[in-house]
């Protein structure tokens, strides 16, 4: 019977050297679980044991170390409850912690083996398999312009009609005789004179600096005297009588400078952005600023645009007004509407612009802005990416990105209870129970860390030490069965 135990031993250490022999061969498999054995003793109706047996070989579903890859399609299973479902191309269903994908010919997203990694679409639960997508992403109109600006307050304004100069007055000069000279003066907004000829042309007086005084004497009380530093004077009466403008301040001129987008003197602040038609064509759009002279305590400005140089609102720009805190007040949004925007020989549909200035202020200060537009032109596929919470993103060339599914994970309720099928894979049993699916991050299963892979949980000291012990454990069966060799030899030599 002894021979029977030792017999038995030797097996359970060789089955134990052969899974930790195994473990160390896939030290460098991605996704592997290693693996150790669990023995029983067995019993037969005795108090002796029969032996030893292989009760059972588990895996070990703790996580491996995660590794940076840099490839764009590598996934990790960044936590210990999920695996990646997959699918042959004859329809069976596989799991595996094996991050390691590529697209193939028919731009499926597999493994190395050709299983096809499944998932969500963006619609619906139904599990399919994942597609790197093929073509130009659509373009997309513009539709909606927000611009935040400030608008400087101390910016001059700027006149759509122009006013003439006023004079102030006419007088004579007195020279002590009996000549006198015909001059203008004009009285400005701070109340400087100014002297002219009466062919208007500037001149400064011989006698120096003259002054403009209200004589208060009656009936010439719009008149005024104007002495000279010499102490010269000219009475009221040689002024040019009640006729005269006298008094009236001088108003300087105003030159008109109806909008035009060659005149950079009839408008105030510019704003250049690029629009997107129907059919993806750009199209740069410029925001023209005008302020126009205050009234009534607000400060009005106006805003012409102009597509590809061409005033869309000649005849009815859109007004913006500010309170005297400088906070916006009216016209906080506007709706635009250019027709054919591509011409003929891109003909699109009609630009529909909403332009949004919320939050835009009139400060002392420089004019600066930020806008947004939503707006996009075609673009290839450039290449995927995969988010923690398993979004299949595809990015293109135009900077815009797309999600175009989700991974699927699933979970066992007795992972233990999976059947290995090799190529680092297993398949449903009854003992493991049905699949527990879902996205990533959710009911409890993992993330998922794109551009990198699981490595093997495989530990090589621990393996290396359980190889020592194992072989002991065998060295030692094998004395059992040689002391029992012994014994019956020396039970068969007895005469």
């Amino acid at each position: 019977m002894g021979f029977g135990q030792g017999l038995s031993g030797l097996n359970a250490a060789a089955q134990e050297l052969d899974v930790i022999g195994n473990n160390i061969a896939n030290a460098g498999t991605v996704g592997f679980k290693s693996s150790s054995v669990t023995f029983a003793d067995v019993y037969a109706n005795s108090q002796v044991g029969l032996g030893v047996k292989v009760a059972a070989v588990n895996q070990r579903f703790t996580v491996g170390t995660i590794s940076n890859t840099g490839n764009a399609l590598d996934m990790a299973i960044d936590g210990t409850k999920g695996l990646f479902r997959t699918e042959d191309t004859n329809g069976n269903v596989l799991y595996t912690r094996n991050g390691q994908f590529f697209a193939d010919k028919d731009n499926f997203i597999v493994n190395a083996q050709g299983q096809r990694l499944t998932g969500y679409g963006l619609i619906g639960d139904d599990l399919q398999p994942i597609t790197v997508p093929v073509g130009n992403l659509a373009p997309q109109a513009s539709a909606d312009i927000t611009t935040r600006a400030n608008m400087d307050a101390n910016a001059n304004p700027v006149y759509e009609t122009g006013v003439a100069e006023a004079l102030g007055g006419v007088f004579m000069s007195d020279d002590g005789g009996a000549t006198y000279t015909q001059y203008q003066y004009r009285i400005g907004a701070t109340g400087q004179i100014s002297w002219f000829d009466m062919a208007t042309n500037p001149i400064s007086l011989p006698d120096g600096n003259y002054t403009a005084a209200d004589d208060g004497a009656g009936t010439d009380a719009t008149a005024v005297t104007l002495a000279t530093t010499t102490g010269q004077s000219v009475s009221p009466a040689n002024v040019l009588g009640e006729s005269a403008t006298v008094g009236t301040p001088y108003t300087a001129p105003i030159v008109a400078h109806p909008f035009s987008v060659t005149d950079p003197e009839s408008y105030t602040h510019t704003l250049p952005l690029t629009v997107y038609d129907s059919v993806g064509n750009s199209h740069q759009m410029i925001q023209y600023f005008v302020k126009r002279p205050g009234g009534g305590g607000d400060a009005q400005w106006d805003v012409y645009y102009t597509l590809d140089g061409n005033v869309v609102n000649a005849a009815a720009p859109h007004e913006i007004t500010y309170d005297s805190a400088g906070r916006l007040k009216t016209g906080a949004t506007v709706d635009l509407t250019i027709p054919n925007p591509g011409g003929v020989d891109a003909p699109a549909d009609a630009l529909e612009l909403t332009f949004d200035y919320t939050g835009s202020t009139q400060f002392s200060g420089d004019f600066s802005y930020n806008f947004t537009q939503d707006g996009f032109p075609t673009g290839e596929y450039a290449g995927l990416s995969v988010d923690t919470d398993g979004s299949v993103i595809a990015s293109y060339t135009n900077g815009e990105m797309r999600t175009i599914g989700y991974v699927a994970l699933a979970n066992f309720n007795n992972l233990n209870g999976l059947k290995a099928s090799g190529d680092n894979a297993w398949v449903e049993t009854g003992a493991s129970g049905q699949p527990i699916v879902g996205r990533p991050g959710t009911n409890g299963l993992a993330t998922i860390k794109g551009q990198a892979v699981e490595e093997s949980n495989v530990d090589m000291s621990e393996e290396l030490v359980k190889m020592i012990i194992a072989q002991r454990f065998y060295q030692a069966n094998a004395q059992t069965i040689k002391t029992q060799d012994q014994i019956v030899q020396n039970l068969i030599s007895m005469r």
